[in-house]
């Protein structure tokens, strides 16, 4: 909600230097915004592209070594870090090999494909959760 009042801020402030410009006498200022909107539009989407593709395969690469057993050997290779940070994961859970591919997606810098990583991490977590409908609260938390 309050990205939309922010995104509405940018097109007003904008909007406004444009009139501020169009008053002092310079005509081509709405001409040369819409030329400046659809360059960045163009460099956002290849952006994207490029993002994506590259996303794309290191989460092949995550789920070949999730497969291949990869994942859970490093799980149990960096458990006793894990269960000092989470001390309400029983051992062996799936939930421990998914927060040890967002961990090591972070790790390797991949912030994009680290996301769905950490949504997948939040999905096995959220099967622990005793009350799975409201959020959770400090006394829930601590009662794992």
């Amino acid at each position: 909600m309050v990205l939309n009042f922010v995104w509405l801020g940018f097109f007003l402030t904008a909007f406004v230097a444009a009139c501020v410009r169009l008053a002092n006498g310079d005509l081509a200022v709405f001409p040369a915004m819409l030329a400046s909107l659809f360059d960045s539009a163009r460099t956002a989407f290849e952006i994207s592209l490029g993002l994506a593709g590259v996303m794309s395969l290191w989460l092949g690469i995550m789920r070949i070594g999730e497969r291949a057993g990869v994942v859970d050997a490093f799980a149990r290779l960096v458990n006793p870090l894990l269960r000092h940070f989470f001390p309400g994961v029983p051992q062996g859970h799936p939930a421990q090999g998914a927060m040890m591919m967002n961990v090591s997606a972070n790790l390797l810098g991949l912030d994009n494909a680290a996301t769905p990583l950490g949504l997948n991490a939040m999905r096995e977590l959220q099967t622990l959760n005793p009350r799975p409908r409201s959020p959770p609260t400090r006394r829930s938390c601590s009662s794992y």
